[in-house]
């Protein structure tokens, strides 16, 4: 395990590179998710599969491709079907298998790292990773009103982002976590927050996402801590692995994994409200 890295600031000199890939990135997928069907099932199949690449490369430095292989295969099993599940809009009807596959999957990438003398603990993990936010940003996409719920999602992930960023740039203050991620501050950890609940309230207003201003606010709430956690936990991971970044396949930004974190577990949690909203719980 490497020693934690040191504190950095923030990279001004390619703000306008970070800005060009943000700019071709974020109109891909909001046409993805207004559209939704085939249109959001190839942009999730596109993006597992070079999630699963940076994962290969990140845990599995002597056989990358074939690990990447079998996480994509593993994975995708499951987002198929998924998607097939929601086309007669049968919401729950084949879920039982869709996360069965899941164990399949990851029990598939370990056998083909155990025959190539990698770790099948991190395949598998891989697979485990990865699958529940694709399955979850599946479902919620194509449930009734999807189209707000996913439009909440990314609302409440990006502005937990942007907010936490501006927050702690300016108030700075004492370290979240130093440990495993040295730029993250408690001041930014707040503003994160009440970004993620203001953004889950105002999609919330506009939309027919059918949730009353505090139950959205709820929602943002939850979405905006695993959004949170789902940043701390990559740097975790990252750490384990000795590596700065998942990727450099965003210019600017990293790799996918790098900004997609904090979304794989907010795309689980807000599923979950989502689920809870459907069978009337909140009601």
């Amino acid at each position: 395990m490497t020693s934690s890295p040191p504190a950095r600031r923030f990279d001004w000199t390619n703000l306008g590179v970070r800005a060009a890939s943000a700019g071709v990135l974020i109109p891909a997928v909001i046409v993805a998710l207004w559209f939704g069907g085939w249109v959001w099932l190839l942009l999730m199949s596109v993006g597992v599969a070079l999630l699963a690449v940076e994962w290969g490369v990140m845990s599995a430095p002597i056989a990358p491709v074939r690990i990447a292989w079998a996480i994509t295969i593993g994975v995708l099993m499951s987002v198929f079907v998924t998607y097939l599940n929601m086309l007669p809009r049968d919401e729950l009807g084949l879920m039982w298998l869709a996360w069965a596959l899941v164990v399949v999957g990851a029990t598939l990438a370990a056998l083909v790292a155990r025959g190539t003398a990698e770790r099948p603990a991190d395949a598998a993990y891989g697979v485990i990773y990865i699958a529940p936010a694709a399955i979850a940003l599946i479902w919620l996409r194509e449930m009734p009103h999807g189209r707000s719920w996913a439009t909440m999602l990314f609302a409440v992930t990006w502005s937990a982002d942007i907010c936490a960023f501006l927050v702690g740039s300016v108030l700075k203050g004492p370290k979240l976590w130093p440990r495993f991620s040295p730029n993250k501050t408690w001041s930014g950890f707040f503003g994160g927050l009440a970004g993620a609940m203001i953004a889950a309230v105002t999609v919330a207003t506009f939309s027919d996402a059918t949730l009353i201003w505090y139950a959205a606010a709820l929602v943002g709430l939850a979405g905006g801590l695993a959004t949170m956690a789902g940043d701390l936990w990559e740097s975790m991971l990252k750490r384990r692995f000795g590596v700065k970044d998942s990727g450099d396949l965003i210019p600017g930004h990293g790799g996918l994994l790098d900004r997609v974190d904090g979304l794989m577990f907010a795309a689980v949690i807000i599923a979950g409200a989502r689920l809870i909203d459907y069978w009337g719980w909140a009601h």
